[in-house]
Parts: C-alpha cells; structure tokens; sequence
C-alpha cells in the first residue's frame, strides 16, 4: 500500500534520493553507495534501495554525480572497420563489459583507414574518463592531446612506444611463429603473405615471425601482397600472388577477414583448392572463420576486451597500468589448410595444433 502511494505521488514529479532512503529505510548514504560502482553496501541493503526505487521510479542523477566527483564513469571506445567480424565481437565484449563494470559507453566509428586522429577533435568535446581505440594506431598528436585533457588511452588489438598508453594484443609473434612451423610440418615449400595496412604493428608483429621461423628452417622468404585488412584488397593481391610464377602453395594472411577472401579468390579464379594444394591460414578465429571451415591462430576477443577493460578501470583509478599485455591463443586447424602428420589434438569439435618446442 505505502508503495503504490509513493508510486502515484512520483508520477508529478521526479523522485529525489531522500525519498528512495525513506522508503527503504536506510540512509541517504547507502542509497548512493548502491548506484556508485565498488562501493560497500550489504546485499538486504541493496536489495531494499532498488526497490524501492523501482516503486518510485526513481533514477540516479548520472550528471550531478559526475560534477560532484569530476567524473562521468563514461568510456570512449574508437572503432574502425566493422564490416570485419572480429572488431564487431571485440566491440560487443566491451561495450557489454563496461556498463557490467558500471561505465557508460559512447562510440566513435573511425574511417576505413585505421586512423582516429581526424575524429579526436568529436573525441574530446565529450566528458569521457578514457578511450579504448580498437585496432586504430596511436599517432603522436592523438597521445598529446589526449594527455593535455587528462584522458588515459587503452589500445586493444595494437602496440604503441606512447609511454602513457597501455595495450593489449593477442600472441602476434608467436601466431607468425605457430603458423610457419604448421605449414613447414604439412610439407609446403613455397609461402605467401598478406599483410594488413602499413605500419599496423598486428600485421608486421605476425609477419616476423612467420618469416624468422621461415628463415631459420632454410625455406624461401615469402611472397608478400597488401591487403590491407580489407577484402576486396586481399582477393586483389591474391589474384596476383596466385598466378605468378612459382606461386606459393600456402598463404598466411594477416586476419580471417582477408582469408576469407583469399580462399574465395583460390578456388574460383585459381583453379586451387584449399586444403589440397593450396593452405590457407588466418589469423582471430571469427565466426565467419568456424562457417567456411578456415585454419587460423586464434585471439579470445572476449580475453582482449576484459583485459582493456581492466586496464581502464587501473587508468581512471589512478593505479599503475600495465604497459602491455598479451592475450595467448592456439591453431585452430580446419579444412582449409593440408595437416601435418604429428602434433594434432582434437578435443569435441575442435582441433589444434601444438608446435614443438623451438630450440
């Protein structure tokens, strides 16, 4: 009965805090503790201000709060090329992740182009207590003027030297690594490329390794084609790569999404069939990779988005963040690629594949 009259009473006008702490029968201070993210407040507690506040439909003041304690508890995340599953998932994990923590989100979609800087202006006309830049470099003037307004930047999926910055990656290097030894074991003599945009540390970290462990086994360097992380760029190059002289007969690519693309380009302009005569290996282990049956290294999204996330929170709290921090990942064999004959696992419906140890 008290509840429904408190109901009808707050339906003139917006129900205040005092209210909310009266009809629960707590302080006003425990009202707050209830809405403000990692505060100490019992369970019966909480479980009486909500709902109450239910009752009278009642919604905490994000906008007072934040110009009382200088904070808006709202997380920029900078994302570019959604038209790759990967970042669409890694964008889903975080903006799910952050209003879990108790942070809002608000989402700029940069250009094709991986470059942020053209929007860091739209960036820092809002409050935002740090900035997530998904897959999106940081250049010089971006780090300067991010640091003059007092907001940390996280990268996820790339690397900086920015000394303020933290990052997170998946095992770049070691993927490169894992990749050249699988294809080495399956036989295959001559290898291919197709890095991602120039000066992406992902694309170039992969690579050196890919060709260090090349380079160490005795093989030909490999044949190397831009794709840019797009698609339509990677069919391109893999048109070219495919019917040179001496083509390769196994092509590491730089992501999934380029992959993709590359098998496509194989069997229907190329004659080649992947897991035949041709390897085809990605790198993140997407959907769209697990529906066309596509071998690559794998990178958890929902690893990297909890790992940036925790990054924000040691940001915004003040506390030392680590500078960098690396997401492991395994081979994901499917039929895209000719399987070596020892180092194969398969546990339920997924294989893997486990290099030897490197001398």
């Amino acid at each position: 009965m008290q509840a429904d009259k408190a109901r009808k009473r707050a339906l003139a006008r917006v129900p205040t805090l005092d209210e909310v702490a009266r009809l629960a029968g707590v302080s006003t201070s425990a009202v707050s503790r209830t809405y403000t993210p990692g505060a100490s407040v019992s369970g019966k507690t909480r479980e009486k201000v909500l709902a109450a506040a239910s009752a009278l439909g009642y919604r905490p003041n994000l906008l007072a709060r934040s110009l009382s304690t200088g904070r808006t508890r709202t997380v920029g995340i900078a994302v570019t090329r959604l038209e790759n599953s990967f970042h669409a998932e890694l964008l889903a994990h975080l903006s799910r992740g952050l209003r879990e923590a108790g942070f809002g989100v608000r989402l700029f979609v940069s250009a094709g182009d991986e470059d942020a800087d053209p929007g860091i202006g739209e960036v820092l006309r809002y409050r935002v207590d740090a900035l997530v830049l998904c897959a999106i470099g940081l250049s010089s003037r971006m780090e300067n003027e991010c640091a003059a307004a007092g907001v940390p930047v996280v990268l996820v999926n790339r690397t900086t030297m920015a000394p303020k910055a933290a990052c997170v990656t998946g095992a770049n290097r070691q993927g490169g690594e894992t990749v050249a030894a699988f294809l080495l074991a399956a036989g295959h003599r001559r290898f291919g490329f197709i890095a991602g945009t120039e000066g992406a540390s992902t694309s170039g970290e992969r690579f050196e390794g890919y060709r260090q462990v090349l380079a160490e086994a005795g093989a030909p360097p490999p044949m190397v084609g831009r794709g840019d992380f797009d698609a339509g760029r990677a069919a391109e190059a893999a048109r070219r790569m495919l019917s040179a002289p001496n083509a390769p007969d196994a092509v590491f690519c730089a992501n999934d999404h380029m992959a993709i693309a590359v098998q496509m380009v194989a069997m229907r302009d190329c004659g080649r069939v992947p897991g035949q005569d041709l390897s085809v290996v990605g790198f993140d282990d997407t959907l769209a990779a697990r529906m066309v049956g596509l071998t690559t290294f794998s990178q958890s999204a929902a690893g990297l988005a909890a790992a940036a996330i925790a990054m924000v929170s040691d940001q915004i709290e003040d506390r030392p963040p680590g500078a960098r921090r690396v997401v492991e990942g395994e081979l994901i064999v499917r039929g895209s690629a000719r399987l070596p004959a020892e180092g194969l696992r398969t546990v339920g419906s997924v294989t893997t594949w486990l290099a030897p140890q490197r001398p």
